[in-house]
């Protein structure tokens, strides 16, 4: 058996084995899959950590040219490592976040073999743990932890027309306004990664139409503070679930440009043809709903509540932050919403692209366990899942709102590390007739060797 529990990173390493047993194997090396090494390192805790391409690459292939993250460096970052090149309150480009977690695996020097894709993994039959079937053989592990994260697959609705006189790509495979062709884009999608392409796109001068569903829009920043601090003193991020019918509904917000607050009224005004939510493609055309209007009124009800919950925050505790009256401001509801465009004529508009900012699907067929519900999504408790030793981490709301985050996900794998140590202890428990057992043993063994 070879052992692979000591093997540092290695990238681009070619290599096979015929069988490899490790304690717990964590698939994935994202945020969610580094955060994950480092607890079971602190704990002791044997493990290999797979990646089927390079760490962090997600940030490094599913993003925009111009992308950044959308909290500042002092916020968005595990507490073991700092951005020493950024300012504090500086947004991190995508390629400073995957150098980020480049660094912070070298810095534990976490067990971590990229380039391997594991392709199965089931329960042994009457012996504890799991068989792994990997790119280079098949691996005993007691544990297995999913740390794919939530954006593995990208999500085109149905409704995606037949065309292929249509450039069509999905968010995820946007890179830069050159890549697309000549003429108006439709985006669909207004959360931050649609919001910040449509205003990229608007900005190199491309006509841009984006389709706006209902979405919550917090201030970049309000009274010397942002959005992020906001909502960690006032304990949303520490929420457990989704507030009642906010299931589909998407967060609007940029750090793009030193950060700002996104603002459809001001998008408009720029130029941005807002349009409800997108409903059908059919002879060249294609319907939104009526409920752009309805969307970003919600959105600014949104907005104002949090700025109303700040003040409170600051009277309360008596802080002396400045106030900041022009933050309630709205602009005037400009015509798209007064007069919405309910149909557009693709070919009349000068439509040649759509990008859809439509998320995420999840594809666990790779994990052959009872740990999901018939729809296929992962039933867990803070990550711990219905199947004994399996693990789920890096999805959005695994304990609380804040999961969604790169702090989030270090504090959620150190809860499943915890657990995973707790059940380490149980397991090597010895009772008193096992323990006099190895007492004997111990005693033979010393008399053989002072024999000797």
């Amino acid at each position: 058996m070879t052992d692979l529990n000591h093997a540092a990173i290695q990238e681009g390493v070619d290599m096979t084995v015929e069988k490899t047993e490790i304690d717990t194997l964590v698939i994935g090396a994202g945020q969610a899959g580094v955060a994950m090494s480092e607890h079971l390192s602190k704990l002791g805790v044997p493990h290999l950590v797979l990646e089927r391409n390079r760490i962090a690459e997600g940030w490094r292939t599913q993003r925009w040219d111009s992308l950044v993250a959308n909290g500042p460096a002092w916020h968005d970052r595990f507490p073991g490592l700092e951005f020493d090149d950024l300012d504090d309150d500086a947004f991190a480009s995508k390629d400073r976040v995957a150098a980020y977690f480049e660094a912070y695996a070298k810095k534990f020097n976490a067990p971590v073999r990229t380039g391997v894709e594991v392709k199965k993994v089931q329960r042994n039959t009457n012996r504890p743990g799991f068989i792994v079937e990997t790119s280079i053989g098949k691996i005993q592990a007691n544990r297995v932890v999913a740390a794919t994260g939530p954006f593995q697959h990208p999500a085109i609705p149905p409704i995606a027309p037949k065309d292929e006189s249509l450039h069509q790509i999905h968010s995820s495979k946007y890179r830069n306004p050159h890549q697309l062709p000549e003429g108006a884009v439709l985006v669909v999608g207004a959360g931050s990664s649609g919001v910040q392409i449509a205003d990229e796109l608007q900005r190199s001068g491309k006509t841009v139409y984006l389709s706006v569903g209902p979405h919550d829009r917090p201030p970049r920043a309000y009274r010397n503070r942002d959005f992020c601090w906001w909502l960690g003193v006032l304990g949303e991020w520490d929420a457990e679930a989704m507030k009642p019918g906010t299931e589909h509904v998407t967060i609007a917000v940029s750090g793009a440009r030193g950060g700002h607050t996104v603002d459809f009224r001001r998008l408009a005004k720029q130029g941005l043809n807002l349009v409800g939510r997108t409903g059908t493609f059919a002879n060249g055309k294609v319907t939104f709903e009526k409920d752009l209007a309805e969307n970003i009124r919600n959105g600014d009800a949104n907005y104002l509540e949090l700025l109303d919950a700040a003040d409170a925050y600051i009277a309360r505790n008596g802080l002396d932050l400045p106030e900041e009256p022009q933050a309630r401001q709205l602009l005037p509801d400009p015509e798209c919403m007064t007069n919405p465009t309910l149909e557009l004529d693709l070919a009349e508009a000068g439509i040649t692209s759509l990008i859809w900012a439509t998320g995420f699907t999840t594809d666990y067929s790779w994990l052959d366990v009872n740990a999901f519900d018939e729809k296929g999504k992962p039933q867990h408790k803070r990550g711990v899942s219905t199947e004994p030793g399996v693990y789920f981490v890096g999805l959005p709301w695994l304990s609380r709102r804040g999961s969604t985050f790169i702090w989030g996900v270090w504090h959620d794998a150190k809860h499943i590390a915890d657990h995973i140590a707790t059940q380490r202890k149980y397991a090597a428990y010895q009772d008193a007739d096992q323990r006099d057992t190895g007492k004997v043993r111990d005693v033979r063994n010393t008399k053989k060797e002072s024999v000797a």
